[in-house]
């Protein structure tokens, strides 16, 4: 009797131990399966979250030196491939982007500038009359909030490298970077000059730019998360144009400037497949 439960204790364990190889020899082959496969495709879908590194906003010789800069919330749609060797990776992408901020100042006053010279120029472009004013800056409106809205529609192609810290089925840990090559579509971008007295005001865009790309991606097999940071080395604006309304076409020319140089600032998180 002894014997017999023994040899049913016995074979019970052994099943066990058999379940056990079983488990871990498909665990084995779906790690080399996911380890061997060389090329990865994959999509992913995310939000922006923009805002512009400005390093020159002036109307006239007037420079608008306090402003606020706001983050926006923007879109995009990736598809992309990626090149496996161990734990490295090499991953180009192509992504549908719309980007989008908000800059907001309040107009100059008359005790916002230390020269009539300044102000003047400021007001001609301000206010509407297309010249430089001959009264001071006290013809603008006071307190009176400006909001400078762009929307930026692209398309993105980064290239990264990418390294794996982590990486055992199904779970991978990766932070990558590279450059980012981007044609801005002119026809779908732009930038509304809101609160101004003048109308007619358009932003014209580089429509090729370079930036760089940062981040770190968590993968649970085949679902990822990204997380990323992109700058751009570039400045976008490549001219703001008016029209004048109380000069002569042919004095357009010699109307007030106005300077818009600003460059990309963009955090994103996206959430994709990669099979």
């Amino acid at each position: 009797m002894t014997e017999k439960k023994d040899s049913i204790e016995k074979g019970v364990f052994t099943q066990q131990i058999d379940e056990t190889e079983r488990k871990k020899k498909e665990r084995a082959r779906k790690e080399k399966k996911f380890g061997e496969k060389k090329i990865n495709f994959g999509f992913k879908g995310g939000f922006t979250s923009s805002l512009f590194i400005v390093s020159d906003l002036s109307f006239g010789d007037y420079s608008i030196e306090e402003y606020q800069n706001n983050y926006r919330i923007g879109y995009f749609a990736s598809l992309f491939m990626r090149i496996n060797s161990g734990r490295h990776f090499f991953q180009p992408e192509i992504s549908y982007c719309i980007n989008r901020s908000n800059i907001t100042f309040p107009l100059p006053s008359s005790e916002s500038s230390t020269s009539s010279a300044r102000t003047t120029d400021a007001a001609g472009i301000l206010t509407g009359t297309g010249a430089p004013s001959t009264t001071r800056a006290t013809t603008l409106s006071d307190n009176t909030t400006v909001f400078v809205e762009s929307d930026i529609h692209s398309i993105d192609i980064p290239l990264l490298y990418g390294w794996n810290i982590i990486k055992e089925y199904p779970y991978s840990l990766a932070i990558f970077g590279g450059p980012k090559l981007r044609y801005i579509w002119g026809r779908k971008s732009h930038t509304n000059f809101n609160n101004l007295s003048r109308e007619e005001m358009r932003e014209k865009l580089y429509p090729f730019n370079i930036g760089l790309s940062l981040g770190v991606a968590v993968t649970i097999s085949p679902i990822f998360f990204d997380f990323r940071y992109d700058i751009g080395i570039n400045n976008l604006s490549k001219q703001v144009n008016y029209t004048p309304t109380n000069l002569p076409q042919t004095e357009t020319p010699s109307a007030p400037s106005i300077r818009f140089k600003h460059r990309d600032n963009v955090l994103s998180f996206s959430i994709g497949a990669c099979f």
